[in-house]
């Protein structure tokens, strides 16, 4: 991880942290293991293994998401993963006896902890892994967010809340900035209004994208029943425009890793128009099209992650900018590929 600021004239101390918790891939050889075949794809990963032959019940199951002793596709899952849906070809590993897993481990919900980048008075930029909610959902009340867990960072220090600025979606990883004034809320979501801060996401894609470099420009509207984005026509009334620019970082087998520039910031923009293009990212489970079997490559998410952030700062504008190194699924992911090379 790491992070800059334009002039460092003036400015204070900030305080780094570490997470409490850091979830994600580790050499796993012990347990026992499935192979999801066609006739179970589909499945939500507690149900699988909830079945007699496995587990036998879904308090089994829970307790063994809370405890680490779960992995897809060698990477470690949380009660978060819980409904994921399993796909064709994933491996499912139990471990039971794994060390250190006798006890339920800390964090909101099971879900892992958020590592908090940079804080000072005014703001907190936060690396949130997959999984996590950005902000609480009504519909979703038990589920657990990286608000929840900046909310309890912040009670021992007598605090307000942290303040939503933006959010990136669920399965998501990558930065998220919240502020801690209401005025320094405001002044960062008006540059947000305005087009102004960098954020840039790198994504797995099947396919190679020609021209491997552009931009991507459409019409999307909102659909609040099916809670999805839908592509709309120039003049529609309630569309909204949705400008990306996307190149491409490297070539792999089926796939491409791309960086995407993000112009406008509308809801699941960036896997809705590269899905429009042919590229759907791979672990897409909302905004696909066509047979299973057009998307071979396991992954128990979208391989989308929110790699540089960069604004300016509410109390004196001066710029600071953020990266975050893409978490060990998504390395693995691409380790994989790779190596899948004929």
């Amino acid at each position: 991880m790491c992070w800059c600021v334009e002039s460092r004239k003036g400015a204070r101390r900030v305080k780094r942290y570490n997470p409490a918790v850091k979830v994600g891939r580790e050499p796993v050889s012990g347990g026992t293991s499935w192979t999801v075949s066609a006739e179970v794809a589909g499945l939500r990963l507690d149900k699988f293994l909830a079945a007699d032959d496995r587990l036998g019940s879904r308090g089994r199951v829970t307790a063994a998401l809370d405890k680490g002793q779960v992995f897809v596709n060698g990477v470690e899952a949380s009660r978060a993963d819980a409904g994921s849906l399993l796909r064709r070809g994933d491996l499912v590993r139990l471990w039971m006896d794994r060390p250190g897993s006798s006890r339920r481990r800390p964090g909101p919900a099971g879900a892992g902890e958020v590592e908090i980048l940079y804080e000072d008075d005014l703001l907190i930029v936060v690396n949130k892994p997959a999984g996590l909610l950005s902000v609480p959902l009504e519909r979703k009340s038990g589920a657990a967010s990286a608000y929840d867990h900046l909310e309890t960072h912040l009670r021992p220090r007598g605090k307000r809340r942290p303040l939503v600025v933006h959010r990136i979606d669920r399965d998501t990883s990558g930065l998220v900035v919240f502020a801690k004034s209401l005025r320094a809320q405001e002044q960062l979501k008006a540059q947000f209004r305005r087009r102004e801060p960098e954020r840039v996401y790198w994504a797995v894609v099947y396919g190679h994208p020609a021209p491997p470099e552009g931009t991507w420009r459409d019409h999307l509207v909102w659909d609040s029943r099916t809670l999805i984005q839908k592509r709309t026509r120039p003049g529609d009334p309630q569309g909204k425009e949705a400008i990306s620019h996307y190149r491409m970082i490297e070539a792999l087998p089926g796939a491409s890793l791309v960086e995407v520039r993000l112009a406008t910031g509308k809801r699941n923009q960036i896997r809705l128009q590269a899905r429009l293009r042919g590229h759907t990212l791979v672990g897409e489970r909302r905004y696909v099209y066509g047979p299973e079997s057009l998307r071979a490559i396991p992954f128990p998410r979208q391989a989308l992650h929110a790699y540089r952030l960069s604004f300016r700062h509410p109390a004196d504008g001066r710029l600071i900018r953020f990266e975050a190194a893409l978490p060990p699924d998504l390395a693995g992911l691409l380790t994989r590929l790779r190596r899948s090379r004929p």
